[in-house]
């Protein structure tokens, strides 16, 4: 009798990450090795939950052709807009009600109808309780995390981050550049909703003025006055980096005489901060917000072998562990793809901050830049280690 050949299924969450197809490309390459097939869930688990809403079925199979075609995988083959809980549905009734339902059965029903042997899903941190309730109910299931702002537990480096940090720090010169030219405060907001990674590595990359993020509250006041010290060593404009999750000590963000927001949105921050520096200083600001942009692009060289490396990684956690009973991230460290049990991912954040922010108050003070203009005898220069 000849066994069936195994059948492994690929899955993504909800938003695009800079290295996803070479994610899907690892995974197929690892799995052709094995002589296993490969299929793609379109949109999510919807795929697999609604078939009918598909020309071709709501499967796709990922061939090693297409391994080898870099940008090919999403959004051509698979989707990054839909949502991967297939505990929380949303569908439509016969009177156009909208309500959400628990299709987890129905999903686990056509993963046996389709002979699909174990799912690697890649997904970002708020569905990782979603993909461990689907392990509890006995999914084999391995879990590739997908977070630009690298802000997932037991994952030293996520995929997509590199990419963002370049582009962040390209677009931070950038921003540096036009400020000088026009005497303004640049206030730049980058990702990061929960952890300030991207702004804290782009604001030392570029030496920035100020840095602000989440896990640190602002005070206005200390900033202006830091600011301040900078304009009065003879720097001609000044660069402030903001993650989009950063708060103010005080609780309470100012606004302009007359507008509210009731709802919290990207660019709020960057917003907040230059109305207060341009009231505390008296100099013009300019808001920049990167936003979104910084999840588009060509990925690096770095999160193209990440990518690589998280999809083999994944394939050989489903081979060693055969009928997985718990769920696992591969996740690069310093000496190998290892593992990790998908629990301590859940609800918790790794804060940026430790060495680098002592690095960051240690080597970037205000003083630092009064004793390199001393150094200098107080003449102005464009180059920016002169002003360090």
């Amino acid at each position: 009798m000849v066994s069936r050949k195994k059948r492994i299924a690929v899955t993504v969450g909800e938003g695009y990450v800079p290295g996803l197809d070479r994610v899907l490309a690892g995974v197929v390459r690892a799995a052709f090795e094995l002589g296993w097939e490969v299929v793609g869930i379109r949109d999510g688990f919807n795929g697999l939950l609604f078939p009918d809403r598909y020309e071709t079925d709501g499967l796709a199979f990922l061939s090693l052709e297409m391994a080898a075609k870099p940008g090919l995988f999403p959004p051509g083959i698979l989707s990054t807009a839909h949502p991967l809980d297939p505990f929380r549905v949303r569908v439509v009734d016969g009177e156009n009600a909208i309500s959400e339902k628990d299709l987890s059965e129905p999903l686990f029903n056509r993963i046996e109808t389709n002979g699909i042997d174990g799912i690697i899903t890649v997904l970002g941190p708020h569905e990782l309780g979603m993909a461990w309730k689907l392990v509890q109910k006995g999914l084999p299931l391995v879990c590739i995390p997908k977070a630009i702002e690298n802000d997932v537990a037991e994952t030293t480096l996520s995929f997509g981050f590199n990419s963002a940090l370049s582009y962040g720090v390209d677009t931070l010169d950038r921003a540096r550049t036009a400020a000088e030219t026009l005497g303004k405060i640049a206030v730049v907001e980058v990702l990061g909703t929960h952890a300030g990674w991207l702004a804290l590595q782009s604001g030392i990359a570029v030496i920035a003025d100020a840095v602000l993020m989440p896990e640190i509250p602002y005070h206005l006041d200390s900033v202006a006055e830091r600011l301040q010290g900078t304009v009065q060593s003879g720097c001609p404009a000044s660069l402030v980096v903001v993650a989009e999750g950063t708060a103010p000590a005080t609780g309470e963000p100012e606004w302009a005489e007359g507008t509210t927001h009731a709802v919290n949105r990207s660019g709020l921050v960057s917003e907040n901060v230059a109305l207060g520096l341009q009231r505390r200083m008296d100099r013009e600001t300019s808001p920049l917000v990167l936003g979104q942009l910084m999840r588009g692009g060509t990925p690096t060289a770095v999160d193209r072998q990440l990518g690589v490396g998280y999809g083999t990684a994944a394939v050989r956690a489903l081979k060693e562990k055969g009928n997985l009973k718990r769920a696992y991230e591969a996740f690069p460290d310093k000496r190998f793809l290892a593992r990790s049990p998908i629990i301590p991912g859940v609800n918790d954040i790794p804060p940026a901050g430790g060495n680098q922010v002592r690095f960051l108050r240690e080597n970037l003070p205000v003083e630092g830049f009064q004793a390199a203009r001393k150094r200098n005898n107080g003449k102005t220069s464009n180059n920016r280690e002169s002003r360090l």
